[in-house]
């Protein structure tokens, strides 16, 4: 397998940021780390690994990315409105350098696959909703898509329009209900310890798109399947499996 380590100063965030690359064909997967987490995450927890047959088949290639958590909505030192304005400067990032520089890498006529687990599927999905001209898929694995655990019943410009349970039920722009309806979206919680808030809000985003007429394919597993790297490892391959790439 082709794997690279990039490190690049952000302008937008002020920061060096990193990444790995796994592969060097095929779709290109942009993952969001965990809460808190970082690039190597997903190496690190076996997801790579898992994957690895879509890689080496030259299917997709994978782009782990950083992330700002812990400065942005998850930082509870500062007012909300703040954290705001940081993951808006996150956004940029993805937007306007982590994006162009995989595009040289690995140019290709279509959108990016968006993903992550936990909050990184609230990432994935928040992307894929807010810049559809960029992506044109998505796993979501145990996400929560509201902000309310982190900023109770603060509400603002930036976290309505980064809350996709907020935006979305308002939103009628033709622009984008129609690239949301080309677009591949899969959407997963399980239904065991630590997926009960996950549960209730996959639940939620499901009702939402049926009544934007968007179509996407929601996956309930068993009450088994916790919260938890042990079931993301399985079901990363197995929506993976599902999908024209």
């Amino acid at each position: 397998m082709n794997t690279e380590y990039h490190r690049a100063y952000s302008r937008n965030l002020g920061q060096d940021m990193e990444m790995k690359v796994y592969g060097n064909a095929g779709k290109p997967v942009i993952v969001f780390p965990t809460r808190g987490g970082r690039f190597q995450e997903y190496e690190d927890a076996g997801m790579v690994e898992a994957c690895r047959p879509f890689v080496e088949s030259g299917a997709v290639t994978l782009f782990t990315l950083d992330g700002v958590d812990h400065q942005s909505w998850a930082n509870e030192y500062v007012p909300p409105a703040q954290r705001g304005l940081r993951h808006n400067q996150y956004d940029r990032y993805v937007v306007e350098e982590a994006a162009p520089f995989i595009r040289g890498l690995l140019p290709r006529p279509e959108g990016l696959l968006a993903t992550g687990c936990g909050m990184g599927a609230y990432h994935a999905a928040n992307f894929l909703f807010r810049h559809p001209d960029l992506f044109d898929s998505l796993i979501a694995l145990s996400g929560r898509y509201s902000l309310k655990s982190l900023l109770g019943d603060y509400m603002d410009d930036c976290v309505y329009f980064n809350s996709p349970l907020a935006y979305l039920p308002n939103l009628t722009d033709p622009w984008y209900l129609d690239r949301f309806r080309r677009a591949r979206i899969t959407v997963c919680s399980g239904q065991g310890a630590w997926e009960e808030e996950t549960l209730s809000e996959t639940r939620a985003l499901q009702e939402v798109l049926a009544a934007l007429e968007v179509p996407a394919w929601f996956d309930y597993w068993g009450r088994d399947v916790n919260h938890d790297w042990q079931w993301w490892r399985l079901q990363m391959p197995y929506f993976l499996g599902k999908m024209e790439l």
